[in-house]
C-alpha cells in the first residue's frame, strides 16, 4: 500500500514449471479495488496437463521494488476451488472461465508448490 492509503495493483499470470509464457495486466493507479476484466489465452496440449498456472497480485512502486500483494495457483496439483476452477477450464476448452479466489501470502503458494514438486509420495494399491 501506498503512503495515501491506495495501491497501484496489477496481476502476473505465469505457467509453472518453466514460466515460459507470462502475462501481464496494464496497473491500476491509485485504488484498493480494481476491476481487472481481462483475459488470456493459453493453448493447451494434452502433454501441458500437468502445469501450474499461478495468478500473482502486485503493487506497482515507481521508487522501489513492486510489493507482493498475494497469489493463488491453478492445476492438477492444487486442492479445493482452486482444483473446481482448474477441472472446469479443462472441460471447457476454448471458453472463458472466471470464478472468484481469495489470495494466499506469496510465500505460502511458492512453498506449497516446492513441496509438491520435491516429495513425490509413492502410490501404492493395497487392500487392507
Amino acid at each position: 500500500m501506498d503512503s495515501g492509503g491506495t495501491s497501484d495493483p496489477y496481476v502476473k499470470v505465469y505457467i509453472l514449471p518453466n514460466k515460459s509464457k507470462t502475462y501481464e495486466t496494464k496497473v491500476f493507479r491509485k485504488t484498493l479495488n480494481p476491476v481487472f476484466n481481462e483475459n488470456f489465452k493459453y493453448q493447451k496440449l494434452l502433454s501441458d496437463i500437468k502445469v501450474q498456472l499461478v495468478i500473482s497480485v502486485w503493487d506497482h512502486d515507481k521508487m522501489s521494488r513492486n510489493d507482493a500483494i498475494g497469489k493463488i495457483y491453478l492445476g492438477c496439483d492444487a486442492t479445493g476451488n482452486q482444483l473446481r476452477h482448474w477441472a472446469d477450464m479443462l472441460s471447457n476448452p476454448r471458453k472463458p472461465v472466471a470464478q472468484w479466489h481469495t489470495l494466499l501470502s506469496s510465500e505460502q503458494v511458492d512453498t506449497t508448490l516446492a513441496l509438491k514438486h520435491t516429495l513425490k509420495i509413492p502410490f501404492t494399491n493395497k487392500t487392507f
